[in-house]
């Protein structure tokens, strides 16, 4: 990193139907709280997406919308770029199924970026509700709570591995939930995700400064969220 760490949130005026710009604060939050200068930049799609950021995240959002960021993102090529040059991508429900090589919006299958190895379809039914699972061991997470809100169905290729086995929900397929590849993560999850889930924001800020660990924070109350979210399915 040159000068701290530049977290960007791409395309809030598309993909950020469901409250996920709090992952983007939860990151600066406790990048800040070690010490670590942190950066944060709003990319709207009609603007160029930087390719010198650290840290890239996408949120949720409705099938046009959807569409129209994969149909920019391609158009600018930035954010693949960045991946290739190690930046970490986060990405969230509508923001995961474009990174993948297509999903359906409307009915029409669309092409995605070919960021990781994954394709979206559409489910049998809506998946709304409570989302928890024991993340890859590889990752060394505690077991992940979210909200998923969506009615699509993800399929994993060869070269990803799914980040967690889902205990309560639907996730990926109801066996598996989220992806994720080198420094590309996705997930079904809202809450938004790194506000209940603080050890996987820890897990990307390492990836993104290149450090093994980061000192530790007062979770009282991140824990107790967490506590009362994992009890409410019977964790």
């Amino acid at each position: 990193m040159n000068g701290g760490l530049q977290i960007v949130w791409v395309y809030p005026d598309l993909l950020s139907t469901y409250g996920d710009r709090g992952n983007m604060l939860i990151l600066a939050h406790r990048a800040r709280a070690r010490g670590i200068p942190a950066q944060t930049v709003e990319v709207r799609s009609d603007q160029r997406l930087p390719e010198q950021g650290d840290i890239y995240l996408l949120g949720g959002g409705e099938d046009g919308p959807q569409a129209l960021a994969a149909q920019r993102l391609l158009n600018d090529g930035g954010l693949a770029r960045a991946a290739a040059n190690r930046a970490v991508v986060f990405a969230v429900c509508a923001g995961y199924q474009l990174l993948g090589s297509s999903f359906f919006a409307k009915g029409d299958k669309c092409p995605g970026l070919d960021m990781i190895d994954i394709s979206s379809d559409r489910g049998p039914s809506r998946a709304v509700g409570e989302l928890a699972g024991d993340v890859d061991p590889t990752l060394g997470l505690p077991p992940l709570t979210g909200f998923e809100n969506h009615g699509g169905r993800t399929h994993l290729g060869p070269g990803v591995k799914p980040l967690l086995r889902v205990t309560t929900g639907v996730g990926n397929d109801g066996v598996t939930e989220g992806a994720w590849s080198e420094t590309i993560l996705g997930t079904y999850a809202h809450g938004p995700a790194l506000a209940r889930n603080p050890a996987l924001a820890d897990l990307l800020l390492c990836w993104a400064t290149g450090e093994q660990s980061l000192g530790p924070l007062d979770d009282t109350w991140p824990d107790r969220l967490r506590a009362e979210r994992l009890t409410a399915v019977g964790r």
